[in-house]
């Protein structure tokens, strides 16, 4: 039995000075109904709670990591940077940089601004659309993420196409009432959307591959139609690739999918695991940006030099190892085929969702092709697996509905462990 002790008195006395004692609420481990781990190293495929214990993560900083953690490289790069000054207020010749890398793998990109954390740079995608078409309403797909920003904190009841209903507290029907949430994969049922509210309709933004209630995966052409159906109408599309951009291929889920966005917000990977965002897309949309148009956005942290200089070398990286993301592919499927097989094996129903580096396990015995189809996932059944995995030193994510990540230091011998403990559980479970 792995020991907690530490854990649990930073719990306790976390929670005087913190919110549930996290700063994220997935953190505190609430969904798996578990103590919960608190951090102290990581390195390669490997994090340390402050007990001790080893894991081999799948959490991955949520995706972040695709080099594994403390990558030696970004690390120099890093502290290089930080001896140079962590922050200035002024501009760097490394933002251009940066800029200049991602737009060279995203055909779809002359533009663009970086931002500080993901949620910034949907919230400013969406004011852009809205600056450039005149327009006020936003469609989005049930379970997509897009931060924590009141116009995209929103579900919606059955067929229903017009009104937002808030999805979280404190948030006023007044910023909502303009957002219309339907189900991911339904191409008849957006059809309908987009004509219903076209006269008002500003954008759509979509996660390309939702990760953010689980990995669901875009059925077959309906991407493309939804371009198509956004152009047709003049509609903004707006590709939020925070979690997928250089994570599913150097060109992310648009490069894999044949299909330009009009905006694109990135996050994660290219800041080499330090907080950054960014949304990028058309030169006519994005100078409407301020100082060049009147759409305001700003921050003393937008394109801090940390974070800059950390996402150049990852991305340098990336770039210089293509192969990195064949090799990704292969091991994430060698690992998903060995769960399924010990699964089916053990009478045990389960759907996994993986493309690329990227997983989920949904304990159900249908298929999963949007949050609808998550409803009836067995969660506590989750639960007991992630409990049972930490216990043998894996760490999957404390959620049944987020995805779980692999990085390129994951070796076949840690895939290896990974699956003996799968193995090990789902036997003890016949």
């Amino acid at each position: 039995m792995i020991a907690l002790k530490h854990s649990n008195r930073l719990l306790k006395r976390g929670a005087q000075s913190l919110i549930g004692s996290v700063n994220s609420p997935v953190r505190s481990f609430k969904a798996v109904n578990t103590d919960m781990l608190f951090a102290q190293k990581a390195y390669g495929p490997f994090i340390c709670d402050i007990d001790g214990n080893k894991y081999i993560d799948y959490i991955m900083s949520w995706g972040a990591a695709i080099l594994g953690h403390a990558f030696k490289p970004v690390v120099d790069e890093a502290i290089l940077a930080v001896k140079n000054g962590s922050s200035f207020g002024l501009a760097t010749e490394q933002e251009i940089q940066l800029a200049e890398i991602i737009k060279r793998n995203y055909s779809s990109i002359d533009k663009i601004r970086f931002t500080a954390s993901g949620t910034e740079a949907c919230m400013t995608a969406v004011r852009l659309a809205r600056a450039f078409t005149g327009k006020t309403k936003i469609i989005k797909f049930d379970g997509c993420y897009h931060g924590h920003f009141d116009s995209l904190l929103v579900k919606s009841g059955s067929g229903n196409l017009t009104l937002g209903i808030p999805s979280g507290e404190g948030i006023l029907p007044a910023y909502s009432r303009d957002t219309v949430s339907i189900s991911f994969n339904d191409i008849e049922l957006f059809k309908k959307a987009v004509e219903v509210n076209k006269k008002d309709l500003a954008c759509v933004i979509v996660e390309p591959v939702p990760c953010n209630t689980g990995v669901i995966l875009p059925q077959t052409g309906f991407l493309k139609a939804l371009a198509k159906i956004c152009k047709d109408n003049q509609v903004v599309l707006i590709f939020d690739e925070v979690v997928t951009g250089f994570r599913l291929s150097l060109k992310g889920a648009q490069g894999l999918f044949g299909v330009k966005p009009d905006l694109t917000c990135f996050g994660k990977i290219i800041g080499g695991g330090f907080p950054i965002g960014a949304v990028a897309g058309r030169k006519e949309i994005m100078d409407l940006l301020a100082p060049v148009g009147g759409v305001y956005q700003a921050g003393t942290f937008s394109g801090n030099p940390v974070s800059i200089s950390a996402g150049i070398k990852a991305l340098e990286c990336l770039e210089k190892n293509k192969k990195i993301y064949i090799d990704l592919e292969q091991k994430t499927a060698a690992l998903v085929s060995v769960i399924k097989h010990e699964a089916e094996a053990n009478g045990i129903k389960v759907t996994i969702n993986t493309i690329g580096s990227v997983f989920s396990i949904f304990f159900t015995d249908h298929e999963v092709r949007s949050y609808a189809d998550t409803l009836d996932v067995d969660k506590a059944f989750y639960a007991d697996f992630f409990a049972q995995l930490c216990q043998e030193g894996v760490l999957f994510p404390p959620s049944a509905f987020e995805a779980c990540f692999l990085s390129q230091a994951h070796s076949d011998a840690v895939i290896g462990q990974t699956a003996k403990a799968v193995k090990k559980i789902f036997r003890m479970r016949r």
